[in-house]
């Protein structure tokens, strides 16, 4: 796999191959969650996401805000030719990494049945057990994707993510059938707590088959960036104690940032289970609801927004680099693109998966098909995180980095105060915790967005980037009813009619927004592939 350095590139080309890449984890994602969650069901489901969330926010203390900082000095160093400082600050990251991820594992480690009994569910302590090796390992991976980013080439960061979930999808599903037939509790036919622990299991074999392959990436090009750093000639030069420091002040920010966010999960995982028991429902009854709500809607409405994740993690680097060169007018036009792209993929989506919301769950989990009514009533909290994720992204690289960190503590606590009001009105219960995760990407995309228009100056683009996909949206979401429905009339078949009705909606949303000039000749151009079209759609005279 050869690999190559540039000084630079198209930022949406870059988007683009993450983007890519992160659908096609995220279809794998699903893929292996279909087997796994009719084999545990809604109560593995919440046993698994316990352990999952309670690993994730460590996870992003340890190493989250390692690949958006490395990537934004190594690009602001390449930008000023300043190559040996760029390595230099490669190495100050493993050193972080390695340091960071072996701390979090070992208390993940020797805490976990005290973690698990305080996160309200004690069951999942199997699971923490088995997720603490992972921390190392994603956080040495994570001070290589973070160069290679840096570097303006999201290849090996692409193709490692798709191996380590192909990886994980399989020995997820593996190791959950193995565990779930071993040491079943008397009266049970299966040990649910250890099959959900097999299937967080399946992500430490993903990471480290990742981690193999981005440090493969970096061996075939170590030769010509040594080359490259002995041959620099700059007027700065770092020491490795220097760049360690740049690497925790820079990463510091984005990894509070996000773990504020992180720190959401973990509230709902113990305020939901607890308010909804002190409303009269059982243990179990409270397990079930709350594996439906993370197993089911978060997973599926974070899906369009690994696309924005993508985005925002390739704008980075480019947008820091251009922020060092004084290129003003590149860093507004960036910034416009950017959110162009990332509403003309969100705003659909949520419409669609509101929509459709029942029959998409009914169709991915025909054994446990409750939920759906949660995609309905939350889908639309896909726009506000993706604006988040955006703006997260350029403010970053214009600088900025604290400001993401206010509007996530500004969302965390929308989150908790929404919490207490609405899950512990019966009429309400789990659909309260939608509600309240609705209100906090809310509260964030807006401070975010806001802040942004004033370091910048810039006048966003409000009929582009959200009328016209709102338009394009509302009548794809009509069709896409109006599809199914009329389908089933004829062919009762639930997933037939609901995969139709959903390529359907998306051929009409591509023609509504190509009418309505929602997508232009211009957007084409910059997308990979969409100069192809653009012949084609000049004989139909969409163009």
């Amino acid at each position: 796999m050869a690999v190559k350095v540039k000084k630079r590139g198209s930022f949406v080309k870059q988007a683009a191959i993450l983007a890519s890449a992160g659908i096609l984890v995220r279809f794998l994602g699903f893929v292996y969650r279909l087997p796994l969650t009719n084999m545990i069901g809604d109560e593995g489901n919440a046993i698994y996401s316990a352990g999952y969330y309670i690993y994730t926010f460590l996870l992003i203390l340890s190493s989250a805000g390692l690949p958006a900082a490395i990537s934004k000095l190594v690009s602001e160093r390449l930008a000023l030719r300043q190559y040996r400082n760029a390595h230099h600050v490669f190495q100050a990251a493993l050193i972080v990494s390695v340091s960071m991820g072996l701390f979090f594992g070992i208390i993940l480690f020797v805490f976990s049945d005290r973690i698990a009994v305080i996160s309200g569910i004690p069951e999942s302590s199997y699971c923490v057990k088995t997720l603490a090796p992972t921390l190392l390992v994603v956080a040495v991976m994570s001070a290589y994707r973070g160069y290679f980013q840096g570097m303006n080439t999201m290849v090996p960061t692409a193709i490692s993510q798709i191996i380590e979930q192909i990886f994980n999808a399989f020995f997820s599903v593996y190791l959950a059938y193995v565990f779930l037939g071993l040491y079943i509790p008397e009266g049970m036919t299966k040990n649910i707590p250890l099959g959900a622990a097999g299937g967080t299991m399946g992500t430490g074999v993903g990471a480290v088959a990742g981690l193999v392959v981005v440090v493969f990436s970096y061996m075939l090009i170590r030769p010509t960036l040594t080359r490259r750093a002995r041959r620099c000639h700059q007027p700065v030069e770092i020491s490795r104690k220097e760049a360690v420091g740049m690497v925790l002040q820079t990463a510091w920010p984005i990894i509070a940032g996000t773990a504020v966010f992180s720190i959401t999960n973990l509230i709902d995982m113990s305020m939901v289970m607890r308010i909804l028991e002190s409303i009269n429902y059982t243990h179990d009854e409270a397990e079930v609801l709350y594996g439906q709500l993370s197993g089911k809607y978060v997973t599926l409405t974070t899906l369009p927004v690994s696309i924005s994740t993508a985005i925002a993690t390739a704008v980075l680097p480019s947008i820091a680099a251009s922020v060092k060169l004084g290129e003003k007018k590149q860093v507004r036009k960036k910034m416009d693109l950017t959110y162009r792209i990332s509403m003309i993929i969100s705003v659909p989506a949520a419409v669609g998966i509101g929509a459709l919301g029942t029959q998409i769950i009914a169709m991915l989990f025909p054994s446990a098909s409750e939920g759906g009514s949660l995609l309905t009533v939350g889908a639309v909290s896909i726009i506000f995180l993706a604006l988040c994720q955006t703006s997260t992204g350029i403010l970053q690289g214009i600088g900025r980095i604290k400001v993401p960190v206010v509007g996530a503590l500004l969302g965390a606590v929308a989150k908790i105060i929404l919490n207490l009001l609405l899950i512990s009105r019966p009429s309400l219960n789990i659909y309260g915790a939608v509600l309240s995760t609705t209100g906090c990407y809310f509260v964030a995309a807006v401070f975010d967005v806001a802040m942004l228009s004033r370091y910048t100056g810039t006048k966003f683009d409000i009929m582009g980037s959200f009328l016209k996909p709102i338009i394009g949206s509302a009548i794809m979401g009509a069709a896409a009813l109006g599809v199914y429905h009329g389908l089933y009339l004829l062919l009762p078949n639930n997933t037939a009619c609901t995969l139709i009705a959903i390529a359907i909606a998306i051929v009409i949303y591509g023609l509504v927004m190509l009418v309505i000039k929602g997508i232009t000749e211009d957007d084409l151009q910059h997308i990979p592939g969409g100069t192809r079209l653009i012949p084609m759609l000049r004989r139909c005279h969409l163009l």
